[in-house]
């Protein structure tokens, strides 16, 4: 009878739960309970193929369908997501297909990843771009957590479709969608998609003489949605991914692709696409829902990372002070691939050199990162000792290879190499698998769905080391400098190697060569071709080389150069052990005496070098500190841009502005504490037949209605060329209040019951029928009161009429929304209220004091039933106003501080009263 009684109760359960799912309100996916085991699973499924034959039986065929169609959809969500565990569970952390892989869970440390920006291109130096973002000051600025990419944020109605997300390499963009489609396959997170399938551009190249349906290529890569039968994903949460746009070598032309639907029908599925910042504009800025950015490791989760890679405490600290010390290697340190190279190299080298000295540059890193592969493959792989040479003969050879095929495909720009790119370069695709087999940590092979072999190296910046490393051998063992069109092996020409190399990274737009001529110039040093003995069967520049290279670097520091190649320039002869430069200015800075009348450009580079290579807070910039003169704002330009606040003087800004010359377009002016004097300059530049000025921004000043005037003649002057002004528009340089007009909203979950909404909601009267309005905790239980959704910052002004009997006010949203006379507005402190009757104003109300309006004021035959509002939150001014044709009758302000965000509200006292927005 036990036996009976469980099976009677588990078919009762189960037939509940089937009668819920085939509900049509229910979602088309059936999912298991989570904490079913794969054996109470299994009895579930068997359960439901019983009920499907019954419901056949019955000629309940459109029933029978329709739990056949979500119990499919439930094997197939909880099989994907066992494959998707699977796969992503374990990372090779910088490693290919050997070595020991690691759990993601234990080594993920979160990243900084920012919302805001656009999709347009950046295609700088990554390097540089690192380098850029590490000398900006904290700013707010919008985070986000990945189990958090489609939530939309704060303000926000539209739910968001489409990401792009935007990162330079190594920082950890593919790890990132790994880990988020593991927390979905975990059940830790985002449990309301039913499906993820994630892709990689790498995977797709290989495709690109076949032809797929979106649905035929989800078949084609999760096996799952085939063997379930799903052919349509439309009625299910589904989220792709696409990772590595970057990588895509299939062609993108959103203008002439065939139309197969219609792509304005909405649509369940979310899109997550991951690229480099070059290829972000390759989408279209109207095909994407947010555009969001990760920045890597911030300050404190670089050393989060160090602590957890090293168990010992006082190693991870020594590590960590040692990175502090060397702003090149602190920078490089954002991106997490870099971590764990500088992480494999540090603990090397404390293992084997105990109280020798750690690698300072990027070069020393490198080489050390090199001979540790070195030393792993002729442990490992020829079974050598940890005492014997490093380099064989077929060591050599493998890296000469690398090294070839590293400096071909960096001059084409490819980061990622098939079959065929490795047999250009003579490389035998038998041999890259053995590369990438032997040098795991340098060279990996991935592949695709089909088995196809896809190779690249671990990051851009091993990639531009090796080509480095193969033009500098190549030099010295031939003579052949790569880097000329014009080739020569003329041993009296060495230094030209050196100086072909600079010139060709100077003429880089986007300093594409940067890296590369920084690793190549510090493959010079004679301390870095020892570490490489072996490798190097014989020594190439000289001391006296080397100066000459260090000599004309600084000539070129004397040319007018932008600040970016000027820096990469101090970042070369730091790799050349030369700073003297930096060390001259920083004495005159330490003693005082530093007289920038008398500074050279390439002393005012190497003073710009120093303000930004600094640890100190660049929050404001005092540019009297150095020169108040215009050239040495022009000088110190990147230091200005780098500053969350510069202060200016003598700078010659009017005078520059009216020069026809002149080619500003945006100027911010923002808190400036500008003046209606200001204003009179300012109008004479706008109504400039020269002026370029597109955008202004005034906000925060106070001009005066005077200053206001001249303003906005000189912006509807035909000959001004502005588009845009900030705070509001052209509207804001306007006189009086309106320019801050807001358009109010009514928050229909605050409605009294007794309130009726018309006018597609911009209209409210008291009636006596209740409304069905559904529950909700914001609602006004008794008093026939509402909130308005708008929350107040800034200047805000609004008008609306009114008739018979009503409060017109502004609250708190904390209000209290059940109780009696107490919670009525204007009765409490959280609530200020204009109390209204078809006679005109009567009186103003707050914390249950009432204060009369003047008769003079409230009663006027020329007036309407409209009345207006003007709050100035930062000022904690709130003022009332009775509208008469266009001008504005003072009724009364207060003056007091909000200490939260006020709502517009509004109290009715009898029915037929009503409130219209204007």
């Amino acid at each position: 009878m036990l036996l009976e009684d469980n099976i009677i109760t588990f078919v009762k359960n189960e037939l509940k739960k089937i009668q819920k799912v085939l509900s049509p309100n229910k979602p088309q996916c059936l999912e298991f309970e989570r904490e079913d085991d794969e054996q109470r699973s299994s009895s579930r499924e068997a359960f439901m193929k019983i009920t499907v034959d019954f419901l056949r039986r019955m000629k309940q065929e459109e029933l029978a369908d329709r739990l056949q169609t979500k119990l499919q959809a439930a094997v197939c969500h909880r099989n994907l997501k066992s494959t998707l565990k699977k796969k992503f569970q374990c990372v090779f952390e910088g490693i290919a297909k050997a070595g020991n892989p690691t759990l993601l869970n234990q080594i993920y440390t979160e990243l900084y990843i920012t919302e805001g920006g656009t999709a347009e291109v950046n295609d700088e130096h990554e390097v540089r771009q690192i380098e850029t973002a590490s000398r900006k000051p904290d700013r707010p600025e919008t985070t986000i957590r990945q189990e958090d990419i489609f939530k939309a944020s704060p303000g926000r109605d539209e739910p968001i479709r489409t990401v792009l997300t935007k990162g330079v390499a190594g920082i950890g963009k593919t790890v990132l969608t790994q880990k988020y489609t593991l927390d979905w396959a975990e059940d830790k997170a985002n449990q309301d998609i039913q499906f993820i399938f994630p892709f990689t551009f790498r995977e797709l190249n290989v495709l690109k003489e076949e032809k797929f349906s979106l649905v035929g290529l989800v078949h084609h890569f999760f096996t799952e949605t085939k063997e379930a039968g799903i052919c349509s994903f439309e009625d299910f949460q589904v989220v792709f991914i696409f990772d590595g746009l970057d990588e895509c070598r299939l062609p993108l032309d959103f203008h002439k692709t065939t139309i197969l639907t219609d792509p304005r029908k909405s649509t369940s599925a979310r899109l997550w696409i991951t690229t480099r910042p070059a290829a972000a504009n390759q989408i279209p800025p109207d095909c994407v829902g947010m555009v969001t950015e990760v920045r890597g490791f911030t300050d404190p989760q670089k050393e989060e990372y160090f602590r957890k890679r090293f168990r010992d405490k006082e190693q991870a600290s020594r590590i960590i002070s040692h990175i502090k010390t060397s702003r090149s290697l602190h920078i490089m340190c954002h991106i997490p691939v870099f971590c764990w190279i500088t992480a494999t190299v540090l603990e090397d080298v404390l293992e084997t050199r105990e109280g020798g000295q750690l690698p300072k540059t990027l070069t020393e890193m490198y080489i050390h990162f090199l001979v540790v592969q070195a030393k792993v493959k002729k442990v490992k792989y020829d079974g050598g000792a940890e005492t014997d040479p490093h380099w064989s003969p077929e060591s050599r050879k493998m890296m000469e290879s690398l090294g070839k095929l590293a400096f071909d495909q960096l001059q084409k720009g490819n980061l990622i190499f098939y079959e065929s790119d490795l047999t250009e370069c003579g490389i035998d695709i038998r041999a890259a698998s053995v590369y990438s087999g032997v040098f795991t940590q340098i060279f990996k092979e991935e592949r695709g769905l089909y088995q196809d072999k896809v190779f690249c190296f671990i990051h851009l910046s091993v990639q531009e080391f090796l080509a480095a490393l193969h033009v500098h051998l190549t030099f010295i063992s031939s003579g052949l400098n790569l880097l000329e069109e014009q080739q020569t092996t003329s041993w009296w020409f060495k230094p030209s190697l050196h100086q072909s190399a600079v010139n060709k990274a100077l003429q880089s737009p986007n300093g594409h060569l940067d890296l590369f001529l920084r690793f190549l110039l510090g493959l010079s040093l004679q301390t870095n071709q020892t570490l490489l003995r072996g490798l190097l069967t014989q020594t190439g520049s000289s001391s006296q080389t080397n100066q000459e290279t260090v000599q004309y670097i600084k000539e070129k520091l004397s040319e007018d150069l932008s600040a970016e190649k000027s820096i990469n320039l101090f970042h070369c002869l730091n790799e050349l052990n030369d700073r003297s430069l930096v060390e001259e200015i920083q004495q005159s800075l330490r003693s005082g005496s530093l007289s920038t009348d008398k500074l050279s450009p390439a002393q005012w580079s190497a003073l710009v070098f120093i303000l930004l290579s600094s640890e100190e807070d660049l929050d404001v910039f005092d540019l009297k500190k150095y020169s108040a003169s215009e050239e040495a704002l022009l000088r110190l330009l990147p230091v200005v841009k780098a500053s969350n606040k510069a202060l200016l003087n003598g700078c010659n800004l009017s005078a520059g502005m009216k020069s026809q010359y002149c080619k500003l377009e945006t100027l911010r002016l923002s808190g400036c504490n500008l003046s209606d004097r200001s204003c009179e300059a300012l109008s004479s530049v706008l109504r400039s037949q020269s002026s370029s000025l597109i955008e202004l921004d005034l906000g925060n000043n106070n001009l005066q209605d005077s200053g206001l005037k001249l303003l906005f003649s000189a912006v509807e002057s035909p000959k001004c060329t502005i588009l845009r002004v900030e705070p509001a528009g052209v509207r804001w340089l306007r006189p009086g209040l309106r320019k801050y007009s807001c358009q109010l909203t009514i928050d229909t979950n605050t409605v009294n019951t007794n309130l009726q909404l018309s006018d597609n909601n911009r209209k409210v009267t008291q009636v006596e029928e209740v409304q069905s309005y559904p529950d909700h905790p914001d609602r006004f239980d008794y008093w026939e009161q509402l909130l308005c959704r708008n929350g107040l910052t800034g200047r805000c002004y609004w008008e609306v009429e009114w008739r018979g009997r009503v409060d017109i006010s502004v609250s708190y949203r904390s209000i209290r929304r059940k109780g009696g006379r107490d919670w009525l507005f204007g009765y409490n402190d959280q609530s200020w209220s204009l109390s209204c009757s078809d006679d005109g104003p009567q009186s103003v109300w707050h914390n249950d004091r009432l204060t009369p309006i003047s008769s003079s004021s409230s009663s006027s035959s020329s007036v309407s039933n409209r009345a207006a509002v003007y709050v100035d939150c930062p000022a904690g001014t709130l003022s009332f106003y009775r509208v008469s044709s266009d001008t504005l009758i003072h009724l009364h302000t207060f003056n007091t501080t909000f200490t939260q965000t006020l709502y517009p509200g509004f109290r009715f006292w009898s029915p037929g009263s009503s409130v219209s927005l204007c």
